[in-house]
């Protein structure tokens, strides 16, 4: 009892490394003392116990703001956030038990081959919590790391490759403090030389297009988002803040469902028609002749034209006219928030969607890159979707840059800043520039190495005023994609083995 008590307590502390602490010292910290624990585990049970509840104070902490969601819900008590959290920490927690046990059952007879089991496993579990049942990738290992010189490697072997370092570099310090002086040394000594080595492949950034973006951050709370009324009030801040004087054809950035009503309506009512068409040409008259409107908003179908049947949460290209030349369909989509799975079963239980609104959403196709007038290739993540690692480009079409239009404001504290570190990964495993547009927080303009360019701070309304950044050539990682990862860690099991056997 006293070691899965310790092991809970080394993953609250492996969390703190998370946003918006970013106290990654201590996750290096979490971590070794974890493999500390796993190392002196008596059984596979042990070991498997002891990796479990390291996992799930691990989620607990870093997934606290789960909990914020359900007080938007009226019809959810908001104590149900907190089971909620819990739950799914529960069943998240098995993937780090994994790791352990596969680090135990291969690797315990050393402690450097444990490390590099234990991180050959983590990769490939982390992978797995990103794609089975749709997929949970929020807090990546890795993503701690980004404030270090060795988040490069992400442009090498990906955000899972990045958090079996973070295992490899906790496994460093653990042979460190236990005096094994040479193979510690080695281990980081490795880890820096490939962290000052990772950027050369990806090459320097290409020519800028210098194309004006302002990106508006109305700060309109979940709260007063869907209410009945707050349309035109919320119409009129958006309207507000993107005026502007400047005569230069410019790229403007609206936030994920910025436009709660439908912007294209399946629906053949006229009434329904003229309102659409009404509020495409509202948004379209605050462009200049040449301007481009790239905002979050709906669309409401119907299979026979008279009732609505599903809707898609999307991105509208909108022009000067109220013409919409280009739109993408988010297509991973978040269980509870934009469809309820079971609905027949969970709907008697009187369980609905976290969102407002009893209709589900159909998913679109995946990742596309869309050509349009002034802002060149484009490619789309919306909200949920920037955080699945090499998932958020079109291979086949790559984009200039990425527009990540998002609604954290029923994120809480906590949720807003880890969703920018992820999409700062995503920029610096592309190689490509991310720009954000959320209602509440935090809006940014990412480059394409994921440094943070421009932002707007949580709950505040403003807007940035800057030049499209420029992309990076493909790294390599833009090119292999998730392949990289899995191929670091039969590296490190290869040399797992090869360590064995020199011991032996």
């Amino acid at each position: 009892m006293k070691f899965l008590l310790l092991s809970l307590i080394a993953g609250l502390v492996s969390a703190l490394g998370f946003e918006p602490l970013g106290l990654w010292p201590l996750t290096l910290a979490g971590f070794a003392f974890f493999i500390w624990l796993v190392e002196r585990a008596p059984s596979l049970r042990s070991a498997l116990a002891r990796g479990y509840w390291f996992g799930v104070g691990n989620f607990v902490l870093g997934l606290n703001w789960i909990a914020t969601a359900f007080t938007y819900q009226s019809a959810m008590p908001a104590w149900l956030g907190w089971v909620s959290v819990v739950l799914l920490s529960l069943y998240l927690a098995v993937y780090p038990a994994m790791a352990a046990g596969l680090g135990w059952r291969h690797g315990r007879s050393d402690r450097l081959r444990l490390v590099l089991v234990f991180a050959a496993a983590w990769i490939v579990t982390e992978w797995l919590r990103a794609t089975m049942f749709t997929g949970f990738a929020w807090n990546p290992a890795g993503v701690t790391l980004l404030p270090t010189r060795t988040s490069y490697l992400a442009t090498l072997v990906g955000t899972y490759g990045l958090s079996g370092v973070m295992i490899l570099a906790a496994g460093a310090f653990l042979l460190l403090l236990k005096r094994d002086f040479r193979r510690g040394g080695i281990l980081i000594g490795s880890i820096l030389v490939a962290s000052l080595l990772a950027p050369l492949p990806s090459g320097d950034m290409l020519a800028p297009r210098g194309v004006p973006v302002r990106i508006v951050q109305p700060n309109i709370g979940q709260q007063d988002k869907w209410q009945e009324g707050y349309g035109a009030r919320n119409f009129a801040i958006l309207q507000r803040l993107s005026r502007s004087a400047d005569p230069r054809p410019r790229l403007l950035l609206w936030p994920e469902a910025a436009v709660t009503d439908p912007l294209e309506n399946q629906i053949a009512s006229r009434r329904y028609q003229r309102e659409a068409r009404a509020l495409r040409e509202a948004a379209g008259n605050l462009l200049g002749p040449r301007d481009l409107l790239l905002t979050g908003g709906v669309t409401w179908r119907s299979t026979d034209g008279l009732r609505l049947t599903s809707a898609t949460n999307s991105v509208f290209a909108i022009d000067s006219a109220g013409r919409i030349v280009g739109r993408y369909d988010k297509a991973h989509l978040v269980p509870y928030g934009e469809y309820l799975p079971a609905r027949p079963i969970l709907s008697r239980l009187g369980l609905s969607r976290l969102a407002p609104g009893d209709v589900d959403f159909d998913s679109g196709p995946g990742p596309r890159t869309l050509d349009l007038p002034l802002a060149g290739r484009v490619g789309f993540q919306l909200c949920y979707e920037i955080i699945f690692s090499g998932e958020v480009v079109d291979r086949g079409n790559r984009p200039d840059f990425i527009f990540n239009p998002s609604n954290d404001a029923w994120f809480g504290r906590w949720g807003p800043p880890q969703h920018l570190a992820q999409a700062r990964l995503r920029a610096l495993e592309e190689g490509l520039p991310v720009l954000r547009s959320t209602p509440t927080g935090i809006s940014a303009v990412v480059d394409a190495e994921g440094r943070l360019l421009h932002s707007l701070p949580w709950r505040t309304a403003g807007v940035i005023d800057a030049a499209l950044p420029a992309p990076k050539p493909p790294t390599l990682f833009a090119r292999g994609g998730n392949v990289l990862p899995f191929l670091f860690a039969l590296l490190l099991a290869g040399l797992a083995i090869a360590v064995g056997r020199k011991r032996g």
